[in-house]
């Protein structure tokens, strides 16, 4: 959006604005609301990647297991394989 010049944020007002009165605007945004206790402190920082096309054909316990009443089942599943990738890698340091 910023590149096709459609941003509408105006940056030199939030670039200008304090901590506190950052702090105070998360707490008037109503889509804020309940996220005011989270302990973000553990939070990680995931980069977006490319996806690549594969198939595969788990058992279907599992399927059905991501595949709930939801849409984004296969975004659930690579979740859990970054999950698993993730601690793999680690735990080989």
């Amino acid at each position: 959006m910023i590149d096709r010049g459609e941003d509408k944020t105006d940056w030199a007002r939030v670039k200008a604005m304090t901590d506190e009165e950052i702090e105070a605007a998360v707490k008037d945004d109503p889509d804020w609301e309940g996220f005011d206790d989270t302990d973000w402190s553990q939070a990680v920082w995931v980069e977006p990647s490319v996806n690549e096309a594969v198939t595969i054909r788990p058992d279907k316990d599992i399927a059905d297991f991501f595949a709930v009443d939801t849409p984004g089942y296969q975004s659930r599943i690579n979740d859990a394989l970054r999950y698993y990738v993730d601690h793999m890698k680690k735990a080989a340091e």
